[in-house]
């Protein structure tokens, strides 16, 4: 039989003290990475920390500094949504990709209902995250009313409806949509669709209004009959694409507010008998994974997603150093072209 002896006792912080040759004070503020200690003290500290592997206790470090080290993802959509986009699984892996040299953890919240949304903002009021990204917003959501009522500091993912004073990250998306449909322009094409995003959403209508901005720039007249609402989804777009194709059976482009819908586009165009780009020129929207993999291959609008998400971050945790006082300024980051055989 195997018997193993007596755990070492875990290093203190008195002992760290004592190695280090300064005052258990001292340790304490290097720990919690206060700026009032000397450059010799903080590597003396640092250097017992690995010499005798002491950890630090997380949670009376809490206790002390009223941090958790945690920031909150909350996302305004179902979680069937959320797995199924792609979309937000690249704003997690860039989030991720942005916080793993810190020593902050990332939380995913999805609260899309109003009693999935009040739980969220209790969660948040109740002192569990030190900050919070919202991302996915809706005109209908209470988050961020709910979520304003709290000392907690927070970044939105996009412009908000009502301009209210909170710091953002979004992407250019009437100058994406102004120049996907004005490519489509370029090649010709006169009888231009588009199957919208969410018109509850900012990013719905801002893709919406650069589609109607390019339109009215080359002096084409905009027809309701070529505007279908989907809602960002494969299917949402396929449905979209029907209806189009059922209102204005000649049309010769489509400019579609986002990859996945364009996905379900694509299909729906087969389905018809219509090619592409021959009979009719496709244009996406997010430079998704799928775009350069769906048949024929997507040109589309790119957002760069790393520099949003750093932005995200960077906005989020100014705020957090600064005690949740404004943010230097909202960042609306350019998106391009990226031309492939759709059109």
């Amino acid at each position: 039989m195997t018997t193993t002896g007596p755990r070492p006792p875990t290093p203190t912080l008195e002992q760290v003290a004592a190695l280090a040759g300064v005052s258990r004070a001292t340790v304490s503020r290097v720990i919690n990475d206060s700026p009032r200690v000397s450059p010799e003290a903080r590597d003396a500290v640092h250097a017992a920390v690995e010499a005798l592997r002491y950890v630090p206790n997380r949670m009376a470090r809490s206790l002390v500094t009223r941090r958790t080290d945690t920031i909150a993802l909350v996302l305004s959509e179902s979680n069937t949504q959320i797995f199924a986009d792609p979309f937000f699984a690249r704003i997690v892996r860039g989030l991720s990709a942005r916080l793993a040299d810190t020593e902050l953890n990332l939380v995913l919240l999805a609260a899309r209902g109003r009693r999935e949304q009040e739980k969220v903002a209790r969660y948040v009021q109740q002192g569990h995250v030190d900050g919070v990204i919202l991302i996915s917003l809706h005109r209908d959501d209470l988050l961020p009313d709910l979520l304003a009522r709290s000392p907690v500091p927070l970044v939105l993912s996009g412009r908000p409806f009502d301009g209210r004073p909170v710091p953002y990250v979004d992407a250019d998306n009437v100058g994406g949509a102004v120049a996907a449909t004005s490519h489509l322009l370029q090649l010709g094409r006169s009888r231009i669709g588009t199957v919208a995003g969410p018109l509850d959403m900012v990013a719905g209508l801002d893709r919406l209004a650069g589609y109607r901005a390019a339109l009215a720039a080359a002096g084409v007249p905009a027809r309701p009959e070529l505007v279908a609402e989907g809602d960002f989804t494969e299917a949402g777009g396929a449905r979209a694409m029907a209806r189009l194709l059922g209102d204005v059976p000649d049309l010769d482009a489509v400019f579609v507010a986002s990859d996945p819908m364009a996905v379900g586009a694509l299909r729906v165009l087969r389905a018809a008998g219509r090619r592409v780009p021959e009979d009719v020129a496709v244009v996406g929207f997010d430079d998704a994974e799928v775009a350069a993999t769906c048949d024929p291959p997507l040109t589309t609008v790119a957002q760069p997603l790393d520099e949003m998400t750093g932005g995200l971050v960077d906005l989020l945790l100014e705020r957090i150093g600064s005690g949740g006082a404004p943010a230097a300024g909202s960042r609306v980051c350019g998106t391009a072209l990226v031309r492939r055989a759709s059109a």
